[in-house]
């Protein structure tokens, strides 16, 4: 019933730069934090940066400097922009974001996109 869709992801060269970009659809009624996680090849998923609606962040400290989230509520879209992209860099990115679906319903549902290919590579 809901579905989060990345894009953005792809080649590119050490130092270089990515916008990697999550849209939310389906039935919400509310979206609290997002968040982008990613998984290196053979390393377990960890995570990078995330927003709360209230636009307080928090960042990976591999990351710290170098990325930057942030998120447009109208369009339920999360971003990524990432720069002076290092080798260490290459993973999976995947897109969360907690949220509800009906507002008669407390519940949260913790829901993935089903990720995008970054590799920095010369």
């Amino acid at each position: 019933q809901v579905q989060l869709v990345e894009s953005g992801g792809g080649l590119v060269q050490p130092g270089g730069s990515l916008r990697l970009s999550c849209a939310a659809s389906g039935r919400i009624f509310r979206i609290y934090d997002m968040g982008w996680y990613r998984q290196p090849p053979g390393k377990q998923r960890e995570l990078v940066a995330s927003i709360s609606d209230g636009d307080a962040t928090n960042y990976a400290d591999s990351v710290k400097g170098r990325f930057t989230i942030s998120r447009d509520n109208a369009k339920k879209t999360v971003y990524l922009q990432m720069n002076s992209l290092k080798p260490e860099d290459t993973a999976v990115y995947y897109c969360n974001a907690a949220l509800r679906s009906t507002p008669w319903s407390n519940v949260r549902s913790d829901n993935w996109g089903q990720g995008t290919q970054v590799t920095v590579s010369s």
